[in-house]
């Protein structure tokens, strides 16, 4: 390897991890917690997606399925997120919704995989949900693609 392809690698990575740092207000998230508290509530998964980043294999998350009326919530802080009328069958093997409730998520790019994504994140903990594509129904034409592991649902 020369040093121009060197130079330059190191710098695309310094430069891809300052563009993907996660989402957080001014003096932090509302809810914090040391990772060794993650660590403790959340099994392997479920830190592996909500606190790295990570996403669960399509069609394992009963959460799919669900089509009572209620509430998607944060699974990291409880946190209201969608409501079940926005939530749809994608065909994709992930909950999927139009739109959130107001003010519950954060976006951010997500330029891993040599693309650029749109990674959706709770907003008061952090927790990393999924991402949002621009394919999903009418009014919003936005599909919110969920990991269920980052969710817990609330009956109405």
């Amino acid at each position: 390897m020369n040093r121009r392809i060197f130079l330059g690698t190191g710098a695309a990575s310094v430069l891809a991890a300052a563009l993907t740092t996660r989402p957080q207000a001014a003096g932090g998230f509302e809810v914090t917690r040391a990772e060794q508290e993650w660590r403790a509530m959340l099994n392997d998964l479920e830190y592996k997606v909500m606190r790295k980043e990570g996403t669960e294999r399509a069609f394992t998350s009963p959460l799919n399925d669900e089509k009572r009326d209620g509430t998607f919530l944060c699974k990291g802080c409880d946190l209201p997120l969608y409501p079940s009328e926005t939530k749809y069958e994608s065909g994709t093997g992930w909950p999927s919704f139009w739109k959130p409730l107001d003010n519950a998520v954060e976006t951010k790019a997500d330029r891993k995989f040599f693309m650029v994504r749109t990674e959706v994140h709770c907003r008061r903990c952090g927790s990393h949900l999924g991402h949002i594509f621009d394919d999903g129904p009418e009014p919003t034409g936005e599909r919110h693609c969920l990991n269920g592991v980052s969710l817990t649902f609330k009956p109405a």
